[in-house]
């Protein structure tokens, strides 16, 4: 994908002052300095001033459920409920808005601190008739009223409410929106994202992607780099068509290329399914560790065949013995990969991240968002909760993302809650696993926190220095402008 010639002038790099030129020539930074009347063709090149702003990498998500994210605009926020009955009042106020044989969809329940408990009935005393659908803010549960069970043939459902594969199933449901509706919401949302400096994406949705992305790109969508991934039901599919991870598709224009194989092992905190050594308390019986959605030998055959097809293994593990197994996977398999979330790890299990070559990939707004949840279920090992810091001094690579739609598609968000584990004046939780904001800019910007020549022109220009702005300023970090490979998808200059 080729741009023509172009000069940024009067940038600044983060942490210094001093002034310099960027010259840009076939989508690639060609040199860095003071140009003078020089550069990239002369006066050929198109030459545009930055006015002393900060130029930095262009940010990546390396953990985005996309599609789902596009959508979640459309959906009933129920996020702000604390509890089962007033989450009930939420869904009550909308009922009257909706159009006959409508379903109501809403997102982001979150019931681990609630005083009562969902269930079918506190829904269909404010429903009627109308079917509910509510998805837990995490993903792994979903909430239904009578009517809604009835019409997934699920009637008689003790609850309505649904975890892990289940709950899977239904969100497949709801996003079969018809395929114009849905590159619609998606190109809003990529250009959304190219506005807060972001170049690419690892799309995780739970689809066969190539299809998706290919057709989004066909019809013009182009603010966004896309890595897609693959699950288990998709695997031999993509190992017979010869998928390998960094593979570039054809006929994208270099924009789409062959992400992980995705395989989740356990739960989450929220719902209490992530796979602990240690009881939740409150609970007894088979899942009071949580639920272990894949047996070990059939991680391992799946991973192996990943691996050995070239497709990089991914694998969902969040509490600490679904990280240990998932480390003794790579282990066995000698291959490398990534442990998605590694929220809660085992004090021996730090050190083998770097050591098998496993990159964390981590959510640091997860930690800001599930402190009080983490103290009440996860008591006496927050210590060894999101240990990022600990993982760094390991050793070990980590890539920030945000499981959009579990937390907003913002990596400035993602970077300021790495670097001060912290939000809305809240004391610091654990700040010892703070780290600092060239090590989170770097982690959200494919390993680089400042540019350099033969690097890719995927970059941001950024009205604050990220390296010493506050907390608040990281957070809401004005972006001026965006480029990917040379070519603004952003530009507020």
């Amino acid at each position: 994908m080729s741009t023509d010639p172009l000069v940024l002038r009067n940038a600044r790099l983060p942490g210094s002052d001093e002034l310099t030129d960027v010259e840009i020539v076939d989508g690639t930074v060609t040199r860095l300095g003071f140009l003078g009347g020089e550069g990239a063709g002369g006066s050929a090149a198109e030459s545009i001033d930055l006015g002393e702003r900060w130029l930095i990498p262009g940010l990546w998500d390396n953990h985005v459920h996309f599609t789902q994210w596009a959508q979640i605009a459309r959906r009933l926020d129920v996020s702000t409920a604390g509890s089962a009955q007033a989450t009930a009042r939420i869904v009550a106020g909308r009922i009257p808005l909706l159009a006959p044989g409508e379903t109501l969809i809403g997102f982001g329940f979150r019931d681990g601190l609630w005083p009562d408990t969902p269930g079918r009935a506190v829904l269909d005393a404010v429903s009627g008739t109308v079917p509910v659908v509510l998805v837990s803010g995490d993903l792994h549960s979903v909430w239904l009223n009578s009517a809604a069970l009835s019409a997934r043939g699920l009637g008689d459902h003790p609850t309505g409410l649904l975890r892990e594969e289940d709950a899977f199933d239904v969100e497949r449901a709801l996003d079969a929106v018809p395929d114009a509706i849905s590159d619609t919401w998606a190109d809003e949302a990529a250009r959304v994202a190219a506005a807060r400096g972001v170049v690419g994406i690892v799309d995780l949705e739970m689809v066969w992607n190539l299809d998706v992305w290919r057709r989004r790109i066909a019809a013009g969508a182009d603010s966004l780099r896309v890595e897609f991934g693959i699950y288990t039901e998709h695997l031999e599919r993509a190992v017979a068509a010869g998928l390998r991870s960094g593979a570039v598709i054809a006929e994208t224009r270099g924009l789409l290329s062959v992400g992980p194989y995705k395989v989740i092992t356990d739960g989450s905190l929220n719902t209490r399914t992530a796979y602990c050594f240690d009881d939740y308390p409150g609970l007894t019986g088979d899942d009071a560790h949580g639920v272990l959605s894949v047996a070990p030998d059939d991680l391992l055959r799946w991973m192996r065949l990943a691996s050995e097809s070239g497709i990089r293994p991914a694998v969902h593990a969040i509490g600490d013995r679904a990280n240990r197994i998932a480390l003794d996977a790579f282990e066995t398999l000698g291959c490398a990969g990534s442990i998605e979330h590694a929220q809660l790890l085992s004090l021996t299990d730090v050190d083998r991240f770097a050591a098998l070559g496993v990159v964390a990939s981590v959510q640091p707004e997860h930690a800001v968002d599930d402190r009080d949840v983490a103290d009440r279920y996860w008591a006496g090992r927050t210590d060894r909760a999101f240990m990022l810091a600990s993982l760094l001094r390991a050793g070990a690579r980590l890539a920030l993302g945000s499981d959009a739609p579990v937390a907003p598609l913002d990596p400035w968000i993602g970077i300021a809650a790495a670097v001060g584990r912290t939000r809305d004046g809240r004391e610091s939780w654990h700040p010892e696993q703070g780290v600092s904001r060239q090590a989170a800019l770097a982690a959200s910007a494919r390993g680089r926190h400042r540019i350099a020549v033969g690097d890719p022109a995927d970059l941001a220009v950024c009205e604050t220095d990220p390296f010493v702005a506050s907390l608040d300023d990281l957070r809401r970090m004005p972006v001026a402008a965006t480029l990917l490979g040379g070519r603004f998808t952003h530009r507020a200059l």
